[in-house]
């Protein structure tokens, strides 16, 4: 099974924390919607005869599509590959887009899961990130989503500078009365070249606090997990059945193909990705070539990989997987590099699966990068 996902590179304004690829002119739509529907077509044949079970819009802000724009795309990929029946059709969608009537259209339409971007429920955060809606916003289009939806997963994010633990609780009690299936939550990061780096190196914001972060992650695991959310994965949060396909392929390991500038695809052994430049792309696509760069994983290159999704998941790292996938040596070292982790209560064993400990999945890429393989050298 693989996915599809689909870059919309568009944005009202841009949010001070973002480094994802984007553009706030929306003048080259037209010309971009014609040059994802063609690369979709000149790569008809990379997935072979997999199934496509998930197809997700992400951007950017792809609810800046209307609904014929966003069908146009969903079509044309039924039209080319192999599709499973009720694959799961993901739009991510900024509270200021769903009005009423855009729910209702996106219903009727074979999209079946919203994510949507809250990221806070307060005003101050909201400005500070320089998000495009505002509080009220937040929780009227959740109200109104429910209505049409029963898979809705919204974005939230912790670390924010100014957002003490009382704040951070209160937001995630308001997405608990809202009964919402499923949240994604991250700390907030410091990209370079964004605004936020800029005003943090004035001294306009405060920098980002990690000791915070972290608190601030343990009260949402302990919450939801306390209402029953799975933390299928550290910044993902499902009730049963809630997963997201899209997001637990990914960690999996399982092949996709992104659309798109700037998307990334994978396949198992190679990693390949489109030019992160609205123009250049649509150039290339309408002269038929694909401005793609590929890059193909060593064997250690895949186990490096695999460590580094596995241990995020509750899933884990199989060391049987490893010593099949990658061999004896990829093992050995694995378990030499973990042992310090397992004692220090940072890992455990589950039979055959290596996992992080609660006290070790706000730390999880840290430990996976010291169990990473370099040189092939014990």
């Amino acid at each position: 099974m693989s996915g599809i996902y689909i870059h919309i590179p568009y944005c009202k304004q841009a949010c001070h924390y973002c480094d994802f690829h984007f553009s706030t002119q929306t003048r080259t739509k037209s010309a971009m919607l014609n040059a994802l529907v063609k690369e979709v077509e000149l790569r008809k044949n990379e997935l072979g005869n997999e199934m496509v079970e998930t197809i997700y819009f992400g951007g950017g802000t792809p609810s800046l599509l209307s609904a014929d724009e966003q069908n146009t795309l969903i079509y044309c990929i039924y039209d080319h590959f192999k599709v499973v029946d009720n694959p799961e059709i993901t739009l991510e969608a900024n509270p200021d887009d769903l009005s009423k009537s855009v729910l209702k259209e996106l219903s009727e339409s074979p999209i079946n899961r919203l994510s949507i971007g809250i990221q806070s429920f307060f005003e101050e955060d909201l400005k500070l990130m320089n998000r495009a809606h505002n509080a009220r916003q937040a929780i009227d289009c959740l109200v109104e989503a429910r209505k049409y939806f029963n898979n809705i997963s919204i974005d939230l994010i912790y670390g924010i500078p100014g957002m003490d633990h009382k704040r951070w609780r209160e937001n995630i009690q308001k997405a608990l009365d809202l009964e919402l299936p499923h949240i994604s939550s991250y700390a907030l990061t410091v990209e370079p070249k964004t605004a936020l780096k800029k005003f943090i190196e004035k001294g306009l914001v405060p920098n980002v606090d990690d000791e915070q972060a972290e608190e601030q992650f343990h009260i949402l695991l302990e919450t939801l997990e306390g209402e029953d959310y799975v933390n299928y994965e550290i910044s993902n949060f499902g009730k049963p059945n809630f997963f997201s396909k899209n997001n637990s392929s990914y960690w999996k390991g399982k092949s996709y193909l992104g659309i798109g500038p700037s998307a990334h695809s994978f396949d198992g052994s190679t990693r390949s990705w489109n030019v992160r430049n609205n123009i250049k792309y649509i150039k290339a696509i309408e002269e038929n070539k694909l401005p793609i760069e590929r890059e193909e994983l060593s064997v250690t290159d895949q186990y490096n990989e695999y460590v580094m999704t596995g241990l995020r998941t509750i899933w884990g790292v199989s060391l049987e997987k490893v010593e099949r996938d990658f061999g004896k040596q990829h093992l050995a070292y694995l378990q030499m590099q973990s042992d310090k982790h397992i004692k220090e209560h940072l890992l455990y064993l589950d039979g055959d699966r290596l996992l992080v400990t609660k006290k070790g999945k706000f730390l999880a890429d840290g430990i996976a990068s010291d169990l990473f393989m370099v040189n092939l050298v014990i």
